[in-house]
């Protein structure tokens, strides 16, 4: 496997068992993002992205299939794995219970970064949310842009090298939204790498370096927005997206996904 890569997927395979029969979610996927950009996934509801998100962080098995993140193989090395990943998923991650600062210490805590340098990393982050002010009230007071802030922020203690974040900008109103598209692109050129997916064909196009179609378990288009756009002589993602998808007539089965804090919290 190619050591430039952050995350390196073979031939990724998975499935899920019902009463109703195997459903085949991913069938053979291959996706390669290199280090310090971001990868946009896209795919209509059901493709298999959280799926693949849920693979890759080491939250699901697959089935088959071969995958390096951040250098390590998820199968022979998932403790390695989670200590070089963060995760926010479509759900916040966060204790409504407790203060915005008292989620972040907690963080730090389970990152095992000690007292006085926990309390910096909470603060720094805080700050750089722009949550300060609000560290001491406790998170059910917050608006859904500040939660969803917060959940970055602690997805970040850790420091990690890859960041998944799934459809992380969902129900935000545009400020909010434009506020988080910043923060991406501060952490890519820190060196962070972003494997996002999303349902907003704008945020594709704004923020990755590449994009790969999701459709049916298979990779059906991979490159650059720019690239893409011009294969398929458009000027929006949206219409590249329409020209690769198209509605099942079948059901599908909503794209599993990691739900619990205790969850998140084993890949922060």
């Amino acid at each position: 496997m190619d050591e430039n890569l952050a995350i390196d997927v073979r031939g990724l395979r998975k499935s899920y068992r019902s009463k109703a029969g195997t459903q085949l979610v991913l069938d053979g996927i291959d996706l390669a993002v290199p280090a310090g950009t971001v990868t946009a996934l896209l795919g209509p509801n059901g493709a298999g992205k959280t799926t693949a998100v849920g693979v890759l962080s080491t939250l699901l098995r697959a089935d088959a299939g071969t995958v390096r993140v951040a250098g390590h193989d998820i199968a022979r090395e998932p403790g390695a794995v989670r200590a070089s990943i963060g995760v926010t998923g479509q759900i916040t991650a966060v204790d409504d219970l407790l203060t915005g600062l008292e989620n972040m210490h907690l963080m730090a805590d389970l990152h095992h970064l000690g007292r006085a340098r926990g309390r910096r990393r909470c603060a720094e982050l805080l700050e750089r949310f722009g949550l300060t002010e609000a560290a001491g009230r406790t998170v059910a007071t917050y608006s859904g842009g500040m939660r969803r802030k917060l959940d970055l922020a602690m997805t970040l203690v850790g420091a990690p090298s890859v960041v998944f974040l799934d459809e992380p900008t969902t129900g935000l109103d545009p400020r909010s939204r434009r506020t988080l598209w910043d923060e991406v692109r501060s952490l890519v050129t820190a060196g962070t790498t972003i494997l996002l997916t999303t349902q907003y064909l704008e945020e594709a196009d704004q923020l990755a370096d590449s994009v790969a179609v999701l459709n049916d378990g298979r990779i059906v288009a991979e490159g650059t927005p720019a690239e893409l756009k011009a294969v398929h002589d458009t000027g929006s993602l949206d219409d590249v997206f329409l020209a690769l998808t198209e509605p099942s007539t079948e059901l599908e089965p909503t794209d599993p996904a990691p739900s619990s804090v205790n969850d998140k919290e084993n890949v922060r």
